[in-house]
């Protein structure tokens, strides 16, 4: 699941960018805030960019039920080699040796956070700071 999380998340970005492309640059201003908010909330891929990020973090929601914070989350990152892969792919954007050296620093995190393992019993327990704490009256 935390792989579903992660393709949409990247998915999502996609998506809200191919929006942005086809809105092309803008400035907001006083004078043009109302349209331009309307321009982009209304752009077919912006709409399915959110939604798809809204499927994204419920996903997420639901994996977080189930491991720990400190599992879960880092494997987002490897969003971010997912989203480098389509904006060299299909936005034809540009890379250096700087994202490369960046892409395997996360793989290399994420496989020791991997080793780490998700101690699954850990989340099911509440933070001790969430809890409620019983008053003595």
């Amino acid at each position: 699941m935390i792989l579903f999380v992660v393709t949409t998340n990247a998915l999502s970005q996609t998506f809200l960018k191919q929006g942005m492309v086809a809105v092309g640059k803008f400035d907001l201003t006083t004078s043009n805030a109302l349209m331009t908010v309307l321009k982009v909330g209304f752009q077919p891929w912006v709409i399915v960019g959110l939604a798809t990020m809204a499927v994204s973090m419920a996903a997420h929601l639901w994996v977080l039920s189930r491991v720990p914070l400190t599992f879960a989350f880092p494997f987002i990152a490897l969003s971010y080699v997912f989203v480098l892969a389509i904006g060299y792919f299909v936005f034809k954007e540009s890379l250096n040796i700087n994202h490369f050296i960046g892409t395997f620093l996360i793989i290399g995190g994420l496989v020791f956070i991997g080793f780490a393992g998700d101690q699954s019993s850990a989340a099911a327990e509440p933070v001790a700071l969430l809890q409620e704490t019983p008053q003595n009256d």
